[in-house]
């Protein structure tokens, strides 16, 4: 899908020089660019990691961590905007810590992903200096230099970095962060999932042995699914979700790990019991083929006599992809929101 936001940044990528770093998000999941030498990478999502080391760019992955960057050392950071606003905040505050005095950060983004809102944000804490440009009818680039000495109050970015209490319910207190899809609530849809967990049990001509949580977020399946008492690996592909599901497997003896990965690539073994609440945006777009990925992945993890569960709004033709992997595939529950769909491979 065309980015024409990004495709404002890539000359600046190209010819950058001096010390660079470019924050990568999910919504450019289908860059190819050739590397740049003077270019370090800050990357959330691992499969667009993978692809830009395929690539050689010097990449790293992490929850947009600017921890190890010194003050004030950085010659330009180049940025699209994210979909999420304290993720936004976030870089434009460490943006304005590590830039050197003169030193330039270049973001761009649509009108309706509030870029307006962000230059004028990102100009007040730069002390007014920015240089700013339409591009199209909806689309703008900021240059913004930063001044010498002291900066002003930081954006709210929600604490971006910290980990701590965010949803309960009568069974777990759910520890999460911006940054994390759905991160300060508990999604109605697992909810309802859980809710019907021992109907999709009943199926099984055996008890499971082992589960996998497949996009597990900050882990509300895992966590409601360790009553079973049977080992359990969690898995995602932002790094926010997988620092907040280790937190909270760490609070309760859950029988398990936390693995990242890109819809299991690279997960070995078989799973008696699948558990997924696929997503279907990838930044700001709507991508079909990411259910596709997400119902791959359940059939080439799922053991025979195995149950993989699937919760989703009613509007994914989630039926009609699964149709073509697995031999049963039925809706046993839904609401005015969601449904619960059942797959396997035994008839």
């Amino acid at each position: 899908m065309a980015n024409m936001a990004f495709d404002l940044l890539i000359p600046h990528l190209q010819r950058a020089s001096g010390k660079t770093v470019w924050i990568a998000d999910e919504n450019l999941l289908n860059t190819r660019l050739s590397a740049n030498p003077a270019v370090t990478v800050i990357v959330n999502r691992f499969d667009l990691f993978k692809v830009l080391k395929q690539q050689d760019w010097n990449a790293h992955f992490s929850d947009f961590d600017f921890s190890e960057i010194a003050d004030s050392s950085i010659d330009t950071l180049i940025y699209r905007v994210s979909k999420e606003k304290p993720v936004v905040h976030h870089v434009i505050n460490q943006a304005r810590r590590v830039l050197k005095p003169g030193g330039q950060l270049l973001i761009a983004g649509d009108k309706g992903e509030g870029i307006k809102t962000y230059i004028d944000k990102a100009k007040k804490l730069f002390a007014g200096a920015c240089q700013a440009q339409k591009a199209s009818k909806d689309t703008w680039l900021a240059e913004l230099t930063c001044p010498d000495g002291a900066s002003s109050t930081p954006l709210d970015d929600k604490n971006y970095t910290s980990l701590r209490p965010e949803a309960q319910d009568e069974h777990f207190e759910y520890w999460s962060k911006p940054g994390v899809y759905g991160w300060n609530k508990i999604d109605k849809g697992s909810a309802y999932l859980m809710e019907h967990l021992d109907a999709f049990l009943m199926t099984m001509p055996e008890p499971p042995q082992q589960v996998l949580d497949l996009g597990c977020g900050y882990g509300y399946l895992s966590l409601n699914a360790s009553h079973l008492d049977i080992p359990i690996t969690a898995t995602d592909n932002n790094a926010a979700a997988i620092a907040a599901c280790e937190r909270n497997f760490d609070r309760y003896p859950i029988d398990g790990k936390v693995v990242i990965a890109d819809c299991a690539e690279g997960i070995s073994g078989k799973f008696d019991l699948i558990l997924c609440n696929p997503p279907f945006h990838a930044g700001f777009d709507v991508e079909g083929d990411l259910t596709d990925r997400f119902l791959q992945a359940a059939h080439d993890r799922l053991s025979y006599a195995g149950v993989a569960c699937f919760v989703t709004n009613l509007h994914i033709p989630l039926e009609r992809k699964a149709r073509q992997l697995f031999h049963q595939v039925e809706v046993i529950a839904s609401n005015s929101n969601f449904k619960l769909t059942r797959l396997t491979h035994r008839m």
